[in-house]
């Protein structure tokens, strides 16, 4: 019983972990319809840079500012050339960065290691405490940056900044006509979605205590994708249920097989789970399990107000 608890705390840490950059994506794709699939490449700089940094000795408060700095940096280097394409491009360009820089790290010891990876600090040194208050400390450190990543995430999407990125999703056309730079609002919401990958990634790292370059493989990617397009695109607090669901899925597996004997292996199990999840969510709830949210500026909020009394 003992165990079954500290698994499901383990389970919890890393729903919070995946819900962080889950939201990221969410601000890139859910909200203004960019479609980066090079996440996995993000989380992969935000970890190998908080690695780097509490290494060197920089408090781990700081080092997880510098996780998200480097990525944001990343980020908009990416965006300048990438917004000229189009939106299946993007993707691509995405894609192929995120393997470009996960086979630099491996292959470039003199960087981190190169294939054997490196060990990274724990963010909170707990000194000879238990395992378990090891994972109580990770659980508000985790939540404590998931509440003030989602208390962001909400205040700019309902925002009057949040309706522009809304309207570059649906009609770039029209946010031109307005005399907005669509291109530049696209530079800025990767730039900040890369900054929060980034945390997502120090978060990852410090608390695994060991990364090394397999672990961001393309399959991280749409892991990730597979949680926003559950919960509901446009929808953060949907995109949260999403990263539940899937790490649910994904490490009940592997627990599920010591006490059920299973047929097929539970790696393969999951991903046959996925598969006829996201079949059957596509086909009775292309919205996702939350729809999207409505926007509650101030102005909406009047507009509202008044139509109910007139």
């Amino acid at each position: 019983m003992e165990q079954l608890i500290v698994y499901g705390l383990n389970v919890a840490v890393y729903i919070g972990i995946f819900a962080i950059i889950a939201v990221s994506l969410n601000l890139e794709y859910g909200f203004t319809g960019l479609g980066n699939f090079g996440k996995a490449g993000f989380f992969l700089i935000g970890a190998y840079a908080y690695a780097l940094v509490a290494t060197a000795g920089l408090p781990s408060f700081l080092s997880i500012i510098v996780a998200a700095s480097v990525c944001a940096i990343v980020g908009l280097l990416i965006s300048l050339p990438a917004l000229k394409l189009r939106e299946d491009y993007l993707a691509i360009v995405t894609l192929t960065f995120a393997e470009i820089i996960r086979t630099i790290v491996k292959s470039e010891k003199w960087i981190a290691n190169g294939v054997w990876g490196i060990g990274v600090p724990a963010a909170i040194n707990t000194g000879n405490a238990s395992y378990n208050v090891g994972i109580i400390i990770n659980l508000l450190l985790v939540y404590g940056c998931l509440s003030l990543v989602l208390l962001f995430a909400e205040m700019l999407t309902n925002s009057p900044y949040g309706r522009i990125i809304r309207g570059i999703r649906e009609d770039e056309d029209a946010i031109d006509a307005l005399g907005k730079s669509k291109s530049g609002y696209k530079a800025q919401v990767l730039m900040t979605a890369s900054a929060i990958a980034g945390i997502a990634g120090a978060l990852f790292g410090q608390y695994v205590g060991y990364i090394e370059p397999n672990m961001f493989v393309p399959i991280l990617t749409f892991t990730i994708w597979i949680m926003v397009i559950l919960g509901g695109p446009a929808n953060n607090w949907g995109v949260i249920l999403g990263a539940a669901l899937e790490q649910l899925f994904e490490r009940g597996t592997k627990i599920i097989k010591d006490y059920i004997a299973l047929p097929v292996d539970p790696n393969n199990l999951q991903y046959i789970l996925f598969g006829i999840l996201i079949i059957l969510i596509l086909l009775y709830r292309p919205a996702g399990l939350l729809s999207e949210s409505k926007v509650k500026t101030a102005g909406t909020r009047s507009a509202t107000k008044w139509l109910k009394h007139s």
